[in-house]
């Protein structure tokens, strides 16, 4: 890959650089060689050093980008180091990277199959594919230029980030959410985690085709949507809750007016008439704080017709409840819980949180009246997420809150190819609430609730 040149015009050690170097630039699955990294390091210095990219900021974005490769490719031009035009272009864009971009994170955004890129310090960079975690080649030169992408991330949403405030929640321009943690809380390192999130949201057909759930569970999902029934959707982290939140609001009316409520951004929501609210991080004197709850006693007053709740994880959750029960139905929210019951204890855990004065029975009959359908997600060995269950609240016995499966998963085993197998199947009980989708002149098939596929 070389530019070929006499041996006589280069010594050994020359060569041995060259063969260093070119290993880097290949893009082995070993990380790049420090040679490789000083060099593209001075270069960098080197185009600081010469242009004003202050200057160059009032042009276009295409126009400076190209202006900067020129320059920079002339430096390359006056390196000693012999390098093929690929290999100059090359190197060019991970410079290029480095300043306009996120350094060496910038063709993990790139590619659409990454959805979690994980920096767990310098040296060791994990994405996950298709559910599986797995080691990239990609390396920072050390803590410092680490800590230098980190700081650019969060500088841009008017955040930061030092030893006094070592823990940090911002997103990128594109949606994904990222949550980096700094020494000394982190022992080994600074720690960067990216959450990504297409920018094609997936459809319900969509999640039919991948066989994440069946067509029968969709259409009761999308009657539950339509007839306004207040929906939780549980599950892991990584299981698929926000994907399947952005699925169902396809069923929300467009004529009707929502109001998202999140920590970071995520939703996608194609309604037209959609208000987005995000929560505010303390401000380094500690105050100016908006958290999820102060964010939905305000929607309270925006005259929404529906309340989406990125993720419930606090007090917030007494406000939802009440929100729920007080007219605003067809309100959609996610909750991190194992299973239908385990939602339901963490709901009751929070409520508690937000006044403990309250009674357990009267928290059960809040969350009885409340909540319809809880939507349970899982992901599994093989990366695969499914909806495991989908299960009706149907009231109080005693001072116990009855919970009944209308549809779940039944896990048959692993094939030779490491694939989890199953099916999916309706447990054929006809849920209470039909009398409310029945209302809402929705009648559902018969074989919705006889349904049972193989997977």
């Amino acid at each position: 890959m070389f530019s070929t040149i006499d041996k006589s015009n280069k010594n050994t050690q020359q060569a041995s650089w060259e063969q260093r170097l070119l290993k880097a630039s290949g893009r082995p699955k070993t990380a790049p060689t420090p040679e490789y990294q000083e060099l593209k390091f001075s270069l960098h210095r080197k185009l600081v050093d010469k242009i004003n990219l202050d200057a160059l900021a009032s042009i276009d974005n295409q126009k400076m980008r190209s202006e900067v490769r020129q320059a920079l490719l002339s430096l390359i031009d006056a390196e000693p180091t012999l390098l093929s035009s690929h290999e100059k272009q090359q190197i060019c864009d991970e410079v290029l990277d480095e300043v306009f971009g996120l350094g060496p994170l910038e063709p993990l955004l790139k590619d659409p199959t990454i959805s979690d890129i994980l920096v767990n310090t310098a040296k060791h960079v994990y994405v996950e594919r298709r559910g599986l975690l797995e080691l990239t080649s990609v390396a920072f030169r050390d803590d410092q230029h680490l800590l230098r992408i980190i700081d650019k991330i969060v500088s841009q949403v008017g955040r930061r980030i030092d030893e006094s405030t070592p823990m940090v929640d911002a997103r990128l321009s594109d949606g994904s959410r990222v949550n980096a943690i700094i020494p000394p809380l982190a022992v080994d390192g600074p720690i960067l985690s990216i959450r990504r999130f297409s920018t094609d949201k997936l459809m319900p057909a969509d999640l039919v085709e991948r066989k994440a759930l069946t067509q029968g569970m969709i259409e009761l999902l999308e009657a539950a949507v339509k007839a306004k029934l207040n929906i939780i959707i549980a599950g892991g982290t990584g299981a698929g809750k926000t994907t399947l939140l952005n699925a169902l609001s396809v069923f929300i009316n467009s004529k009707e007016r929502i109001v998202t409520i999140e920590d970071a951004a995520e939703l996608q929501l194609k309604q037209p008439h959609v208000v987005r609210l995000e929560t505010r991080p303390a401000n380094l004197e500690g105050g100016g704080a908006v958290r999820q709850r102060e964010l939905l006693v305000n929607s309270l007053r925006m005259r929404p017709d529906r309340i989406v709740v990125g993720e419930v994880r606090g007090e917030e959750a007494l406000d939802m409840l009440q929100a729920m029960n007080t007219g605003h139905d067809g309100s959609l929210t996610t909750i991190h819980a194992n299973s239908p019951r385990d939602a339901v204890s963490r709901l009751e855990v929070m409520v508690s949180m937000a006044n403990s004065n309250m009674q357990i029975n009267s928290i059960r009959q809040q969350i009885a009246s409340a909540v319809h359908m809880l939507v349970q997600a899982s992901r599994f060995s093989d990366g695969s997420r499914r909806v495991t269950g989908i299960t009706e609240v149907t009231g109080m016995e005693g001072n116990i809150i009855t919970l009944q499966d209308l549809f779940v998963f039944e896990k048959r085993g692993i094939d030779p190819d490491g694939k989890v197998i199953g099916r999916f199947a309706a447990t054929g009980i006809r849920p209470k609430f039909y009398e409310k989708l029945v209302s809402a002149g929705i009648r559902l098939r018969q074989e919705v609730f006889e349904e049972v596929v193989e997977v």
